[in-house]
Order: structure tokens, then C-alpha cells, then sequence
């Protein structure tokens, strides 16, 4: 009989994790007893995707807000310090901006407007409309942006993030001044070190400072990017990908999750004599069409992961092929012809009219964002995820 369904894809509920647990071994164990329980045969190229939370925890990746003070002292010496293009989130920087506050006598916020780099939005573009302001050439201090668009707070959050990023750092002791603009440069006319907070334009606007005589210039990826007086560290993106775990503690990107994906992948191929490829994932890259959200605040989808998922697809397009190739065909005739056509397509179809319309990801992004999507950011308690069928095509 003729197979019915491609792709499935199913939420693994797993143990509580802690540090120090094993999870090699809680991870292969979630994947076969799963399997045993709900009746279903693993096969090569099947995916297993473990969230990257549950990773760091394992590994006690945590650091203190008196760590992040310590690097930011150090770095610094303790002098002004420009915060450029932080994100709108208290998930991802309250902490991290009480931190840096700790470190330093000053602040300087410099916000990107109408929105963060992950699409939070601070006003709307037709308010910037109805008020003649041009993003991409004027600077606002504080006052002049409360006298353009009053207090304004987030739809989902309820936050108004100038007062509450503004108030975290006087709690800790700091000075704090608000400045807006699109142009990291801008900061450069405010203080001389600067510390870029963007995730995926960081490069540049260090670059972009640097050329504009900024002294000291470090990114959130410098920060904790080794361990400080013992704490937990990332030794490529430092805080990127950290999140709040505590009031005085972040939960830091997982290290080394190379070594770990490749185990899961050995031990499951000797368990089940099953080649399964196996990745880390964190956020999703996908964007919430009415929200705006920019789901990606990790500096990448997947940190690590299994030779398997390199690439990206080498599909074409069904209804391409209906609609042109084969349009003369029907029945029995197109689903012939179309399965000989995938059978023996181009190994690159990179260029080709038949390929239009594809999804031109990684691999890895696209698991990632299906990950995260199927195990949510709440409390479903699936944070592995098992995915039969996502290499097969209409022929198999």
C-alpha cells in the first residue's frame, strides 16, 4: 500500500533536567522508550533536535549579575559605557543590562526606533509618519521622543521598555541616559566604549564604531565569552542566547554541544543499528506576521549538530512541474512522470526554474524553527523532539 503520510513530527516529554544529569543517556532514553510506548519504529535519517536549554542546564551554565559586572569593570574600567541596539525583552536582557549598570558609573542607551532588531516595536512607522520623523536621520534624546509619542507600552508585555531599561539601571547605582537612532555611530558623539548588543548585526556595527574612533569596543559576545572568578561562560557568543533564570543569574548558550550530538548519535546507532541525526536547537527563525516578532534572538538556530543536517534542501517545486513539465498529464500518467522526474533530478538544482518557491534554508534552521514551534517555550514538557520522514519525498 501506498504510503499516506511524509513528514511527522512529535514532542518528547523527557525528565525534568537538572545540572549534572547525563544527557546523552536521558535523551536516548526519552527517544527508545518513547518508541516502545507509543508503537513507533525508528529508521535511518530520522531526527532527534534537543532544545538548548535543557543542555545548559545539564552543563550549569549559569553566571551571576556580579559576573557580568566583573568582565563588563574589567573591560571598561569601570568608565561610560554605550549600550548600542539592545533588544526589548526581559527575558533576554533586563538581566544582562543590570549587570553591565553594576559595572559602570554610566550608561548610554542608544535604542534603534520604530522597533529592537528582533522587531519589538517601540512606536509604528505610521506614528513616525503622522510626526514627521525620519528614523534613518534623526537622532531623538529622551525628551524628544516622550514629546513625539508619549509613554508607550508593548501590545503583549504591557512594559514601556524606555522607563523600565532606564530604571534597572538606577537600581544598580548608575547614571542612565536614552538616546535614539538607527545609526550606531551616533553613540560614538556620547562616549567612546561601547558595547554593540545586537545579535546578527553586531559585526558591523562594531566595525561601523570602531571606524568612527570609538576606543574600547566589545560586543555582548565578548562578554563572559570565558569563565570569570568560576562563573559559566560561551566561548563563541558569550551572552548571546543567554536568558533570565534568576534575579541575579542567566542562564548562558550551551558550550560545546558538538561533542554531545555526536554521541547521542552513536549511542542510538548502536542501540538501534540506525543512522539518526541528531541537533541542538534554540530559537526559530521565523517572524509573527501581525506581532512583527522576529522570532530569532539567538545568534543562531542550532549551535551544534550532526554532519547529516548540512546543507539545504535539494527540492522541486510539485506544482511547477504540474503546471508546466507535465501539464498534459493526469492521473495515474502525472504522478508517473512526476515521481521519474524527482527520481532522477539534478543532485543542485540551485538556478533552476523548477526549484522556485522552495524554502532556500539550511536544513538546520528549518528543523530548528519546526522544533521550537512544536516544543513551545511554556510548559508542554516536550523539550526533545523525534522527526520521522522529513528526507522523503512523493517517490518514497
Amino acid at each position: 500500500m501506498q504510503r499516506t503520510v511524509g513528514t511527522v513530527v512529535r514532542g518528547l516529554r523527557s525528565p525534568i533536567i537538572n545540572e549534572g544529569d547525563n544527557m546523552e543517556s536521558i535523551v536516548v532514553d526519552t527517544v527508545l522508550n518513547s518508541a516502545k510506548a507509543e508503537g513507533f519504529t525508528l529508521m535511518d535519517q530520522d531526527i532527534v533536535t534537543i532544545t538548548e536549554s535543557i543542555v545548559a542546564r545539564a552543563q550549569g551554565n549559569y553566571a551571576t549579575l556580579d559576573h557580568i559586572a566583573t568582565d563588563v569593570k574589567r573591560k571598561y574600567n569601570g568608565e561610560t559605557v554605550g549600550v548600542v541596539f539592545p533588544i526589548l525583552s526581559r527575558n533576554r536582557f533586563s538581566n544582562i543590562l543590570r549587570g553591565i549598570a553594576r559595572g559602570t558609573d554610566k550608561v548610554v542607551l542608544l535604542l534603534s526606533y520604530p522597533s529592537d532588531e528582533v522587531g519589538n516595536h517601540l512606536v509604528s512607522l505610521d506614528e513616525l509618519d503622522a510626526q514627521g520623523v525620519n528614523p534613518w536621520t534623526d537622532v531623538l534624546n529622551e525628551a524628544d521622543f516622550r514629546n513625539h509619542f508619549g509613554y508607550k507600552v508593548h501590545p503583549f508585555t504591557g512594559v514601556d521598555y524606555i522607563d523600565y531599561y532606564k530604571s534597572l539601571v538606577e537600581e544598580e547605582g548608575a547614571e542612565c541616559e536614552v538616546i535614539f537612532s538607527n545609526n550606531a555611530k551616533t553613540i560614538v558623539d556620547y562616549t567612546k566604549n561601547v558595547l554593540a548588543c545586537d545579535i546578527h548585526s553586531r559585526f558591523r556595527t562594531k566595525r561601523l564604531v570602531k571606524a568612527e574612533g570609538a576606543e574600547t569596543v566589545f560586543g555582548l559576545d565578548d562578554i563572559l565569552s570565558g569563565p570569570i572568578d568560576g562563573s559559566g561562560f560561551n566561548s563563541s557568543y558569550g551572552l548571546l542566547g543567554s536568558n533570565k533564570a534568576t534575579d541575579e543569574t542567566v542562564k548562558l548558550f550551551p558550550n560545546d554541544g558538538q561533542s554531545l550530538v555526536d554521541a547521542i548519535q552513536a549511542r542510538l546507532l548502536e542501540e538501534t543499528g540506525k543512522h539518526i541525526e541528531v541537533m541542538i536547537y534554540g530559537d526559530g527563525a521565523f517572524k509573527d506576521p501581525v506581532g512583527q516578532i522576529w522570532e530569532l534572538a539567538d545568534p543562531v538556530v542550532s549551535p551544534a549538530y550532526t554532519k547529516g543536517l548540512d546543507g539545504t534542501p535539494n527540492e522541486v517545486k510539485l506544482k511547477y512541474l504540474a503546471d508546466n513539465n507535465f501539464a498534459h498529464l493526469r492521473g495515474e500518467e502525472l504522478q508517473s512522470a512526476i515521481s521519474d522526474h524527482i527520481v532522477n533530478k539534478q543532485a543542485d538544482l540551485v538556478g533552476q526554474m523548477e526549484a522556485q518557491g522552495t524554502t532556500p534554508r539550511r536544513l538546520t534552521d528549518l528543523i530548528g524553527s519546526l522544533s521550537d514551534l512544536t516544543s513551545g517555550s511554556g510548559d508542554k514538557g516536550t523539550p526533545i523532539i523525534f522527526i520521522q520522514g522529513y528526507f522523503d519525498n512523493y517517490t518514497h
